[in-house]
């Protein structure tokens, strides 16, 4: 018997799957979007970019961006009791209202 694959996106088949009209290319907006320290952002993983994407664990959590790094941000969240800082584009995330 062959052993299963516990790559970065498995168990992920319906949670970056894109809807019928989302799918295709995304918009340059997204990826062109600026964030300042102290921002509030939902992680959302964009799942036809995969420069910068973060684990699909923290899909649908709430940080604050902490600085940046190159292209990319560094945000700040709170898993359990400890505190975490991911790398990731800025396709992948969104400003909270």
């Amino acid at each position: 018997m062959v052993t299963r694959s516990k790559g970065i996106r498995s168990k992920s088949r319906k949670l970056l799957r894109k809807r019928p009209r989302d799918r295709g290319i995304s918009s340059i907006t997204r990826a062109l979007q600026q964030f300042e320290e102290g921002d509030s952002v939902n992680i959302l993983i964009d799942s036809s970019v995969h420069k910068g994407m973060p684990h699909i664990r923290f899909h649908g959590h709430t940080g604050k961006v902490e600085g940046k790094q190159g292209e990319s941000y560094l945000v700040g969240i709170n898993d359990g009791k400890k505190h975490k800082t991911l790398i990731i584009r800025s396709e992948h995330l969104r400003r909270v209202q």
